[in-house]
């Protein structure tokens, strides 16, 4: 039983919310007095455009925390500096004899976690952490050998067979709310001019905070029996729209597989379909705790032997796929619907990814990198996976032979061009048959068109692509 504390601190980080908050209910039932605090940390903030999406969402999540914590009786401190110089100063200023924070495994993460305990413990203070960003963590979930899973099949049904009610659980904090402590110290949320950011815009679908992940998920409920029906077609309301709140623990993971478990065991398929989603993060963040090397390199070293194209065409390619001006009418949507909004349908996510390392052969890490840059809910394990399984240089890998066609894609998941209108204007008036692959259906039409014609031929990019593999693993088996 843990010995009782005068002071606490919680440091919330991934994990924006008061319900179910691991951290913050351990803090509760260990200390007399818990102050809450948030570092906007200069670390990560510093290399961001001024314009950078999350900032704002970060700042709005923020304003909804500290309401619901000062209802609570408490309220939330927000410090603009270095994290590993900030939360310390803060500890000892307010004289706690415990910091109580939830696990982050990015290895920058990690190596900033070591600092801050070993700064906290210099003036007798503790650095306490929890498991709350997933169901299971780190060596939770191993193979029969003891080893990490390095194929999600298996993994999942080693999840759902150890996943139980206690593991889905979730923490009453409420209960314990009576700890929670005000102090002059928590003087509101800054502006994005007080810590030097610019508006971005287009962030309103997600909502503010939990109360917006709250919104989203009583939508989703009403529709998660056609998720498994719905989830591939980009012009229909599929997902659930909840992987930025997943990110950034305005919403809880627990409640979230709780629920889809539930109605999975009362044969909802949808919810089914929906729970493997859920596991694949968990599948992804044990992979890069196990395989920390592979989130900058490939997972399957041979894969780092690939000779992808470089040199001034090759940016040329690149800037043309960032810009959605690839002449691909499908990639081009997608392409500037994460641009124009920071979000992107996940099956568009493969067809772009595809597109990038197969047809252009350009290195999986310039598309992850821009991923990074974009992406409203950039998570760097889940980012990471998903882009060395297109590249088929990761885990449970696409092979390498499998190429998406990005026409026959575009035909099968929006056979109207519903999605491509939205996002490609300048082709809205063509037909369902020629939206696909215009300059074969509609020539003369595509004249005097602000569109491009395709930077490069699918067919001849897919016989590259196959002897580029063939090469690498010819050297693998040799």
């Amino acid at each position: 039983m843990s010995t009782q504390l005068d002071r606490a601190l919680v440091w919330f980080r991934r994990d924006l919310r008061v319900d179910d908050q691991a951290a913050l209910y351990h803090a509760l039932k260990t200390a007399r007095q818990v102050f809450c605090a948030f570092v906007l940390d200069r670390d990560i903030l510093d290399a961001l455009p001024r314009e950078d999406r999350r900032v704002q969402f970060i700042l709005d999540a923020l304003q909804v925390l500290d309401e619901d914590l000062r209802r609570l009786g408490g309220a939330l401190i927000v410090r603009h500096g270095f994290a590993a110089d900030e939360l310390p100063r803060l500890a000892a200023e307010l004289g706690v004899q415990a910091v109580f924070t939830n696990h982050d495994d990015e290895p920058q993460a990690l190596k900033r976690d070591a600092l801050v305990a070993e700064l906290l413990g210099s003036f007798g203070c503790e650095l306490r952490t929890s498991k709350d960003h997933v169901i299971f963590e780190r060596r939770e979930v191993m193979t029969a050998a003891g080893g990490p899973y390095g194929v999600f099949t298996p993994y999942k049904n080693a999840w759902l067979k150890k996943v139980d009610p206690f593991y889905l659980s979730s923490y009453p904090v409420e209960r314990h709310a009576h700890a929670l402590t005000a102090n002059k110290l928590a003087k509101g949320v800054p502006t994005l001019a007080d810590i030097g950011f610019k508006p971005a815009g287009l962030i309103d679908h997600m909502g503010r905070g939990s109360r917006g992940a709250a919104a989203l998920l009583d939508d989703f409920l009403d529709r998660i029996q056609d998720y498994d029906n719905k989830r591939d077609f980009p012009a229909v309301k599929g997902p659930s729209y909840l992987s930025t709140h997943l990110r950034f623990g305005t919403v809880s993971i627990r409640r979230l597989a709780r629920i889809a478990h539930d109605l999975m065991k009362g044969g909802d398929h949808g919810a089914e379909v929906w729970l493997s989603e859920l596991i694949w993060r968990d599948f992804y963040h044990q992979v890069m705790h196990h395989h920390p090397h592979a989130m900058t390199a490939a997972f399957r070293p041979e894969y780092d032997q690939i000779q992808w194209e470089t040199g001034a065409h090759a940016d040329r390619l690149f800037t043309a796929w960032c810009e959605g001006r690839t002449g691909y009418p499908l990639v081009d949507a997608a392409m500037r619907q994460i641009n124009q909004t920071g979000y992107m349908h996940n099956r568009l996510r493969m067809v772009v990814a595809s597109f990038l390392t197969k047809d252009l052969g350009l290195d999986w890490r310039r598309g992850e990198a821009y991923f990074a840059q974009q992406l409203l809910d950039f998570d760097l394990a889940a980012n990471n996976g998903g882009w060395q399984w297109a590249s088929s240089s990761g885990c449970d890998a696409q092979p390498y032979f499998r190429i998406f066609n990005p026409i026959a894609q575009s035909e099968k998941f929006d056979a109207q061009g519903k999605f491509i209108r939205r996002y490609c204007p300048e082709l809205a008036d063509l037909d369902d048959r020629a939206i696909h692959d215009p300059w074969t259906r509609a020539p003369l039409d595509m004249q005097g068109r602000d569109y491009p014609q395709p930077i490069v031929d699918h067919a001849i990019a897919r016989e590259r692509t196959l002897a580029r593999y063939a090469v690498v693993k010819s050297r693998a088996v040799a």
